[in-house]
């Protein structure tokens, strides 16, 4: 998700050229490169480098020296740079990226989220956690406050007046901002898809409430903007009519369900009745949805689960949400599929940022009166009762998935990345190490990880794994647990670990990582074609098996976010590096009194004291003043 630095490695790209004929937003679009294809060589060596660690013994006092499973493992990789399937299939793939924006970007949206037929939560989607707003305590005034400022931002992306996001001074593609309003996932049999409505037709949020859902105009009948205020009444007007009781039937359970379930049911829906298409596209043309919810969680895991599921009912998990809470905590639920994380967290830092510095004009105080304001209507269904039994079969299936996991968050305020950077280091590869170190900690072995790098300095450009799992990190964990290493000599193997770690995140943003390329090459093999022995290597199944899956974001207006593991052992990892903490949210579905979340949570916390310590100790920087002791 954030940005990485470039490569030294790769050929600098010539700048982009600004397109006059349109907005700031989509400047750069035109002129943007295309996603590279690494060379079999460039693959064939990383991906060696990546697997080594599996082959060595992992024990602190043992030698570097590879394991006798390495010479099958180096066996595979010999046969894929000498098959003459191999060397076809990348001139296939050479081919394919000659005629397309991105050789990658249509399958992977596919195969990592249309095409994906489990639920999206708690599989796919994310949160972000908002710092609280002193001055908004009450849901409705929460929303109204979100909402407002919300204007603004969609205004700016509307006329092509948002900025583009820069890495350093490299422009990123902009062209998943346009699934961030008026636009939802549509359930399709075999595979999902995505559907923007015009903004400029549509100005409606949809509210939900007690299980039951309103259209709520954010305009009135001169086009004009709600104020803050109005917007809020509004709201409140909800809370009332939804009243205390839950609908017993929650049309929106059937988003949390497995996707075929949900398209049949969709489907169903349509056919019994046609105002409940009417409805499904007043819901799927909305700005965003607001959930009122009606809980007041008080723990950083009670919110974090809010946020993240829910209790699975009252939600559109179809769409971008946000979610403010009966006592005005407030979030957001990321729908995943046309965008990744830095969207989202640029549009949430930007409307807190600008409602805690004033620069939101929020209308008149004074609102009018309720009855020359929009009217809130009730979007309902005409439920036939297979649908009644889909819901309820839905709703018993999310509880029993979301028994099985567990989310804990771990505040560190020892220090931040403004102490980090003290140490000569960079924050990122600091955290990464940090989580590596403590899961082997609890697991006496490494972790296949899995960290977010965006390629979104290409067209069309999404993810690349960084494999932050590496030989040197290995070294520099083995050399934490045996008390005979120094801390000068500890601080020694971790600089090389750092390094190590800013050359991979360096080449998987410059799309010169191992796991697309090899799946793009996999993804032409034709009916017949035997599949090369580099895929069948056991090592490739557990080099790629992310029992942890890590990424991060930062905003110092937030004060959380997070998503689901990945793999049924693992563990989703979200972090992020502020100024004076770092945070961490685990979730998983490990229950084993020695390994689950909290043990994990105990890890990091003592692992970050550790480190800091050997960094202090081992005279990486002069020891600061003072102390703290995490806050979990």
């Amino acid at each position: 998700m954030p940005a990485r630095p470039a490569s030294s490695q790769a050929a600098a790209p010539a700048p982009p050229k600004e397109d006059p004929s349109v907005g700031p937003t989509y400047r750069f679009e035109r002129s943007l490169p295309r996603l590279p294809v690494p060379t079999l060589e460039e693959t064939a060596e990383r991906y060696l480098a990546s697997i080594r660690p599996y082959h060595t013994a992992q024990e602190p006092a043992s030698s570097a020296d590879p394991l006798p499973s390495w010479a099958k493992s180096e066996e595979a990789v010999k046969d894929f740079l000498a098959s003459p399937l191999v060397k076809e299939l990348q001139q296939r793939l050479l081919q394919r990226a000659e005629g397309k924006e991105s050789w990658l970007s249509e399958w992977w949206n596919e195969t990592a989220y249309f095409g994906w037929r489990g639920p999206v939560v708690p599989g796919v989607n994310y949160f972000y956690s908002h710092k609280d707003d002193r001055t908004r305590k009450t849901g409705p005034s929460r929303a109204a406050g979100l909402i407002r400022a919300l204007l603004y931002f969609r205004r700016l992306l509307i006329n092509e007046q948002l900025e583009p996001e820069m890495a350093r001074k490299t422009p990123l593609c902009m062209s998943s901002y346009k699934y961030l309003f008026n636009a939802s996932r549509i359930p399709t049999a075999g595979c999902d898809t995505a559907k923007i409505y015009e903004p400029e037709k549509h100005n409606h949020v949809v509210v939900v409430r007690k299980n039951k859902l309103y259209e709520v105009p954010v305009v009135d009948e001169k086009g004009e903007w709600l104020s803050e205020k109005e917007l809020e009444a509004l709201f409140q007007q909800v809370v009332e009519a939804a009243g205390a009781e839950a609908d017993p039937h929650p049309v929106g359970a059937l988003t949390a369900a497995d996707r075929d379930v949900w398209t049949k049911a969709r489907t169903e829906l349509i056919e019994h009745d046609a105002d409940n298409l009417r409805s499904l596209e007043r819901i799927e043309s909305a700005i965003i949805v607001v959930t009122l919810d009606s809980t007041t969680p008080y723990t950083r895991e009670q919110k974090s689960w809010g946020l993240w599921v829910g209790d699975g009912k009252d939600r559109w998990f179809d769409k971008h949400q946000l979610i403010v809470f009966e006592n005005g905590k407030s979030g957001f639920n990321g729908e995943h599929s046309c965008m990744d994380g830095t969207p989202t967290s640029r549009l949430n830092d930007w409307l807190l940022r600008s409602l805690d510095q004033g620069k939101i004009d929020l209308g008149s105080s004074s609102p009018r009166p309720a009855s020359a304001l929009p009217k809130v209507t009730p979007l309902t269904f005409n439920l036939p009762e297979s649908v009644k039994s889909t819901i309820g079969t839905s709703i018993k299936a999310h509880d029993e998935v979301m028994a099985k996991h567990d989310l804990a968050v771990l505040e560190y305020a020892g220090y931040g990345k403004d102490q980090i950077k003290l140490y000569k280091t960079s924050p990122d590869s600091y955290a990464q190490l940090i989580m590596g170190l403590a899961y082997y900690r609890m697991e006496g072995k490494v972790a296949p990880t899995y960290e977010s790098a965006q390629t979104r300095k290409y067209r069309l450009g999404r993810t690349e794994v960084i494999r932050s799992t590496s030989s040197e990190a290995l070294e520099w964990y083995k050399a934490m647990e045996n008390p005979k290493k120094s801390h000068t000599e500890r601080v020694e193997l971790y600089r090389k670990a750092a390094a190590k770690h800013i050359k991979l995140a360096g080449e998987a943003a410059d799309g010169r990582g191992v796991d697309r390329h090899l799946f793009g090459l996999k993804k032409l093999l034709k009916e017949g074609e035997e599949l090369p022995k580099i895929y069948q290597d056991p090592t490739f199944g557990q080099s790629s098996n992310w029992v942890l899956s890590t990424s991060q974001l930062s905003s110092e207006y937030f004060n959380g976010w997070g998503y689901g593991e990945v793999v049924d052992e693992g563990y989703g990892l979200a972090y992020s590096v502020n100024s004076n903490n770092i945070r961490f949210n685990i979730t998983s579905m490990n229950r084993d009194p020695h390994h689950n979340v909290l043990a994990f949570r105990d890890y990091l916390a003592e692992t970050c004291g550790d480190v800091r310590e050997m960094m202090e100790k081992g005279g990486a920087v002069a020891p600061p003043a003072g102390d703290a002791k995490p806050k979990l």
